[in-house]
This record gives C-alpha cells, structure tokens and sequence, in this order.
C-alpha cells in the first residue's frame, strides 16, 4: 500500500475518533501519533497527515456545508461516521490541497478507495456520487489527467435534461465609481448570481427575480451578455445540462442581503479596479470581461 494512502487511512482514522467523540477533542496530535505508530509504523507520512488533519479541522464548517448541499438528501448527522470523514478528506484535498502534489481526481480515487476498505457496502459509490458532484461544479480541473476513475454509466449530451437558468452581473453607479455586486459560493469562488426560471417565466423575468432573491436588489436590465453551458451531476440525479444567460443590469447601489438558496455564504459589491484580485470559476471570467467592458463604453 502506498504511503500517502496508508497516510490518509491513518487520518481517516483519527478524524472518526475525534467525531465520534461530537468533535471535542482539541488537539488531535496525540490520538494521530498513536493511530499512526499502531498502524503505520516506520512507513506513513508523518508531515503530510498533520498537515491534512490540521487543514480539515480548520475547514471542515465550510467542508460540511458542502456536503450539504451536494447531498442535498442526506442530512449531514445522517451519514455514517467513516463516510462523513472520508468525505472530509476527499473534498479537503479536491478544494483545499496542492494540486500539483495532489491532482483532482486523485483526491476522489483515494476517497473512493478508503471508503471501499473502511466503509459499508454502497460507500464507494455513495463517496463518487459526492464528490463527482462537487468536481463537476468546478468545472472539472485537470480533466484531461490520465488518472482512471469509476464513472458514472455515460449518457449522451443530446439526452441529458437541460435546465435553463438566467443570471446577470449586476452594476450601480455611486460617488463617480462604478460597483460590480458578486455572490460567494461554499466552494470559495466569487461568481455571478443566477438561477432557475419558474414555470411560464422569460429569460428576463427569471433573471430579475432571481436577482432579488439572491442580493436583495432589484434590477434594470440592459442587454445580453452571453452565456454558458455545462454538465452538473448530482447523486439523485445523475447528469444533467445547465445552461446560463446572463445579462448586464442596472442597480441602485444599496446592502446587499444574501438570501436562502443555498450554497452561497457571501454577496458584496466590489469596485471595477478590485475585481482582478477575486478568484472566479473560468467560465465566469469571459462575461465578467465583457460587461467591464461595455459599461467602459459607458453603456
């Protein structure tokens, strides 16, 4: 067995203990440095587990409101001990780690096989599901990496279910600045406010509700920026097509107020000369360029 993964077995381990324990034991040094001389002596990675266990103590309110909303089904207090904690790990490295030292889908395929050795009989299964689904919502980084995955049965892309969603970077003018308002996603990236359309709803229609929804503001909106489409996956639901318009529109510049769909912790607005030092999803980036842009036209 290699000794990264005997490595995170071992921190696997000691993460059950200190949630079967309702998470108060502090420090995790002791029951880590035991774990690992019982079973791993001489051959795990002392430097990488602690600094695996650390990190996911650090992280883990945001990790399992990840969880959450990936497995929208499953309440967190649901899921068995060893498979919230190999979740821990898997999503700790999949949005936290060095992807050089640890690419995506290694991180899943070493979560998959611990779950295979530690786990119940569906928790191989039940782990690719999770965080397939977070992967895909990534965007799928490293993508094109030789590492070998157990997937999903494949389904055409003509035949997957298409959901239309409507968003919008949304702008105000305020003391001779102009702000550009985000929301912040559980994943840790800044992106534009979208969402589904409600039945018998136009694109635009959808869009300004959504908007106010989301940031609590209501919008003008002003033209088409274009938009995007992809692949999400869910665990109940399998594969399915989102496809994104969004818009350039108008806003008084007032507070923001996060509303309750889920996924995001944050919304703010941002000046123009700000936005360079956020972190975006890469599809994102195009239309965010595009509306800058324009409203430098003065549109």
């Amino acid at each position: 067995m290699a000794n990264r993964h005997l490595s995170r077995s071992v921190v696997m381990q000691t993460l059950f203990e200190w949630d079967f324990h309702d998470k108060k034991i502090t420090d995790l040094a002791p029951s880590l440095e035991r774990n690992a001389e019982e079973f791993a002596t001489g051959v795990a990675d002392e430097p990488f587990m602690r600094k695996l266990t650390e990190g996911i103590l650090k992280k883990y309110p945001d990790l399992d409101k990840i969880i959450s909303k990936a497995a929208p089904d499953w309440p967190l207090e649901k899921i068995a001990t060893i498979d919230r904690n190999i979740l821990r790990i898997g999503l700790f490295e999949l949005l936290f780690g060095d992807k050089l030292e640890v690419p995506p889908k290694v991180a899943i395929n070493e979560a998959i096989e611990l779950a295979k050795t530690y786990g119940g009989e569906n928790s191989g299964k039940f782990i690719n599901g999770v965080l397939g689904a977070v992967y895909k919502e990534l965007g799928e980084p490293g993508k094109d990496q030789q590492t070998k995955l157990k997937k999903y049965e494949e389904i055409p892309y003509e035949k997957m279910d298409l959901e239309q969603l409507g968003g919008a970077v949304v702008y105000a003018r305020h003391e001779g600045d102009i702000y550009l308002a985000f929301v912040h996603d559980v994943f840790g990236r800044w992106t534009l406010s979208k969402g589904r359309l409600e039945e018998g709803e136009s694109l635009e229609e959808g869009t300004v509700r959504e908007i106010k929804e989301e940031m609590g503001v209501d919008i003008t909106i002003k033209e088409k920026l274009g938009d995007n489409e992809y692949i999400a996956n869910r665990p109940e639901r399998g594969k399915y097509r989102k496809h994104v318009m969004y818009f350039l529109a108008e806003s008084k510049y007032q507070d923001l107020k996060l509303g309750n769909s889920g996924g995001l912790d944050d919304c703010r607005w941002f000046k123009v000369n700000q936005i360079l030092d956020l972190n975006f999803y890469d599809d994102i980036l195009p239309i965010v360029t595009k509306a800058i842009k324009l409203l430098a036209q003065g549109k």
